[in-house]
């Protein structure tokens, strides 16, 4: 991600990269970085810099020092780090008093649309039943992925709290209320994710397809640039697009 960032930005002119952060001990090439004109530094970050926002996408590792190095100069936090724990989501909350932070765990702008549509279908379909279903590839350890799970929560939210999440493991006859889904792991999918809305004699499908990975990339940027000058707060990609 964090050439996908580079690569990203230097097709914006609105956006200038002042530092590509590494952890401690790595080395530019360690990183997986190919440019070599960018400041490529550990943990530390010069104020002449000038920097604004932080785009972290360290992973729950490296999300600690990317957050401390965001209050300490003040920078706005955009973070796509996964897998973080409750101790680490609780500071986030707490870092949101002092600086913007944006929050996600997919920076695809289409995601966020399709999360946002089918929240507002479901309210208006309180009683149509509604299936969830994600492919990734392979490799892909989590089911159902944070997306999906993302996605459900926000249908959820839009029906009230008697609606739950069905377990993946279903056997029998499928309850009249909840939120269900289903997995598919093969090959190399990037990410595919679908809401399906049913009524009798009646179905929405809502899809969305991630066909390049750079796109998770330019989405983080559209929130960075976003994100700056804003005051302190928590923000989502939502907002972001005026949703």
């Amino acid at each position: 991600m964090g050439q996908a960032l580079l690569d990203a930005a230097s097709e914006r002119i609105d956006l200038e990269v002042v530092a590509a952060l590494v952890r401690a001990g790595n080395s530019p090439a360690d990183a997986g970085f190919r440019s070599t004109h960018i400041p490529c530094l550990a943990t530390t970050l010069s104020p002449e810099a000038n920097a604004q926002v932080l785009v972290d996408f360290s992973g729950a590792a490296g999300f600690d020092s990317a957050m401390e190095l965001a209050l300490r100069h003040k920078l706005a936090l955009v973070s796509g780090s996964t897998g973080l724990s409750e101790q680490q989501s609780a500071s986030l909350q707490a870092a949101s008093e002092r600086v913007p932070v944006l929050w996600a765990a997919n920076f695809s702008l289409g995601v966020a649309v399709l999360a946002h549509v089918a929240a507002q279908a479901s309210r208006l379909l309180p009683d149509w039943d509604c299936e969830i279903f994600e492919a990734h590839h392979r490799n892909k350890q989590d089911a159902p992925s944070g997306t999906a799970l993302m996605l459900g929560e926000r249908v959820r939210e839009s029906r009230g709290a008697n609606e739950s999440l069905l377990s993946l493991d279903r056997n029998g006859l499928r309850p009249s209320q909840g939120i269900g889904f289903s997995v598919m792991r093969a090959g190399d999918i990037i990410g595919e994710h679908e809401v399906h809305l049913v009524g009798a004699g009646e179905r929405i499908e809502l899809v969305h397809r991630a066909m390049d990975r750079r796109l998770f990339a330019r989405g983080a940027l559209v929130a960075a640039r976003w994100l700056c000058g804003r005051e302190p707060g928590r923000y989502t990609l939502e907002a972001v697009l005026g949703l």
